[in-house]
């Protein structure tokens, strides 16, 4: 799958969905991406910088949600503009599916509204790639609904993002198999490591996470050999307006990249075993 100047793929080079979960302000958004930017050229990751202009599920009414979508999507230009990275952000209604797609060349359909017919159609009738987070509630195979939903609809450039099941009461886990079985569907796959660290309601008005696992997580997911990570970042996650339990703390994230990009390369050298 083609984007700007490289290609996404589960055997293609390394990509990075790489930034901050809500947009908390423009300063913040540019120092985040000026970072990810510098460490991916770094390392020869191919880049796309991650914000959402409005988080619509939090767990309180309270909770902080974002700029908005006007705001948002001058910051994400902005962005876009100032380091030439795609973007990619989140819509949560079928009328933002325009004008998102028109700044955003990666639209992503959060994991709660996956199934959302009309949601679906109508980011699909945009030409723009559009990323799936897996439902916490759905198994991987079932994916395959979500995909011939947005075929049919018109749009073929499907990325597929696991993010972790549903195990209990505030707790997700992470199948390694779920990977593989989501990319026999055919779409490059990403992991989002970050949301896969929640611990949903673990704070009883916010979610709580695990951010100490975020290194190790991760290397399981790329060891499954696909198209790349989505990982958000906070120079103070303690003081972040939005999963800041999951997030990783800025000032580590070329040591944290570096560690990622020499496994993905390693693993992607590997002959594969034609086992039955």
């Amino acid at each position: 799958m083609k984007l700007r100047n490289f290609n996404i793929g589960n055997s293609e080079t390394l990509t990075l969905m790489g930034g901050m979960n809500v947009l908390e302000s423009r300063d913040l958004a540019m120092h985040v991406a000026e970072k990810f930017k510098e460490s991916c050229e770094k390392y020869n990751i191919n880049y796309i910088f991650k914000g959402s202009f409005d988080k619509a599920n939090r767990s309180s009414i309270n909770s902080f949600r974002g700029p908005g979508l006007d705001e948002g999507l001058k910051i994400l230009q902005e962005v876009s503009n100032s380091f030439d990275v795609p973007v990619i952000t989140d819509i949560h209604e079928a009328d933002q599916a325009k004008p998102v797609s028109e700044v955003c060349e990666v639209v992503q359909i959060p994991a709660f509204l996956a199934r959302q017919t009309d949601l679906v159609s109508a980011a699909a009738k945009t030409s723009s790639i559009i990323q799936f987070k897996k439902p916490q509630f759905l198994s991987a195979p079932e994916m395959e609904n979500v995909v011939e939903k947005c075929i049919s609809a018109g749009n073929e450039n499907i990325i597929l993002c696991e993010r972790g099941n549903t195990f209990g009461y505030n707790n997700l886990v992470v199948d390694t198999l779920n990977f593989q079985i989501l990319k026999k569907i055919g779409t490059p796959v990403i992991f989002d490591v970050t949301h896969s660290l929640q611990l949903p309601g673990g704070l009883g008005s916010a979610t709580g996470g695990r951010r100490e696992f975020v290194l190790s997580l991760a290397k399981a997911g790329i060891s499954q050999s696909i198209a790349g990570l989505f990982l958000e970042a906070h120079p103070d996650p303690d003081e972040a307006k939005c999963d800041g339990p999951c997030a990783l703390p800025l000032n580590v994230l070329d040591d944290y990249l570096k560690q990622i990009k020499n496994l993905d390369d390693f693993v992607k050298n590997q002959d594969d075993l034609d086992i039955k």
